[in-house]
């Protein structure tokens, strides 16, 4: 049997201090690092988002064996895809709100177990998602999700957490209309009304388990649909996932593949890990074990 590649002891430490915690998190992350025997090349505390991966890409190319980056969803998701190709582990201090892609890794979102694990923890090998050609850590989602990263006010998820953020979610759902939905191509493809689509490498989206066979090694992209023409349909789904109640699977349809083309009628945005990045019709896929992360044992 194979033993996985013990993590390296040098990283270099960026973290998004405009994340929800990234701020006040910087200091006290440096520290426990730095006393759990992670010896830190560089550490960068980043105001400016538009500069958290060109600092990631400079770090990579200098070769550095690790980079340990802090922030929500969406900024570890932005940066996977300059992983790709290098030989550098990707270790994740989780700061954010919901914290999907930590769950789905099984690492601690508190600020001690996240560090236990880059210190202590395993090199792992896993898949990302992609939508035609961008990479994705966790979970894109076509429906609500994208009407509410496009629309949430500014600061309300950092200052009141999943709270503002599920106010902000009931809120949109009085405005959200069902549509269309077309995966696959040809004879195969399959058309169905539809309240919500997850594109999904990993189980969790806003930090709830909703889809339970989407997993990091799993080789496939799950396209899961929340089927119906009422967003009633939706809100009883999400309640039903919440409390992981049987029903919750009566209320979705899952395809999985290698590939998969997904459409709808009408075009809609797609959010990528919480940020609105792409516009169906679009082609997703996985690409399997591209990264290594640093993981629990």
């Amino acid at each position: 049997m194979d033993h996985p590649k013990p993590l390296p002891r040098r990283a270099v430490l960026v973290v998004n201090a405009q994340s929800r915690k990234g701020q006040a998190q910087y200091r006290k992350a440096r520290d426990l690092l730095e006393r759990a025997g992670v010896s830190l090349i560089a550490a960068h505390a980043i105001d400016d988002p538009g500069a958290l991966r060109p600092t990631i890409r400079r770090a990579l190319a200098d070769g550095a064996p690790m980079i340990i980056v802090g922030g929500g969803d969406g900024s570890l998701s932005s940066s996977v895809d300059d992983f790709v190709g290098y030989d550098a582990v990707f270790a994740l201090l989780p700061l954010g709100t919901a914290n999907s892609f930590a769950r789905s890794l099984g690492i601690p979102l508190d600020l001690e177990g996240a560090v236990g694990v880059i210190a202590g923890g395993q090199r792992r090998r896993i898949d990302l998602g992609m939508i035609d050609h961008d990479y994705f850590a966790n979970c894109a989602a076509i429906g609500l999700s994208p009407l509410i990263a496009q629309t949430v006010p500014n600061g309300l998820k950092r200052v009141l957490g999943r709270v503002g953020y599920l106010a902000w979610a009931a809120y949109q759902l009085t405005r959200f209309r069902p549509f269309r939905l077309t995966v696959g191509e040809g004879d195969a493809a399959v058309t169905i009304d539809a309240v919500e689509v997850r594109i999904a490498n990993g189980p969790y989206q806003g930090g709830t388990e909703l889809v339970e066979k989407a997993d990091v090694e799993s080789g496939e992209i799950v396209v899961q649909a929340v089927v119906g023409d009422s967003r009633h349909r939706l809100l009883w789904s999400w309640i039903a996932s919440a409390l992981k109640l049987r029903s919750r699977r009566r209320t979705t349809r899952d395809f999985r593949a290698r590939v998969l083309r997904v459409a709808t009628e009408p075009p809609l945005p797609i959010s990528i890990d919480g940020e609105v990045l792409a516009r169906t019709p679009v082609t997703a896929s996985i690409a399997r074990g591209v990264i290594d992360v640093a993981a629990p044992r």
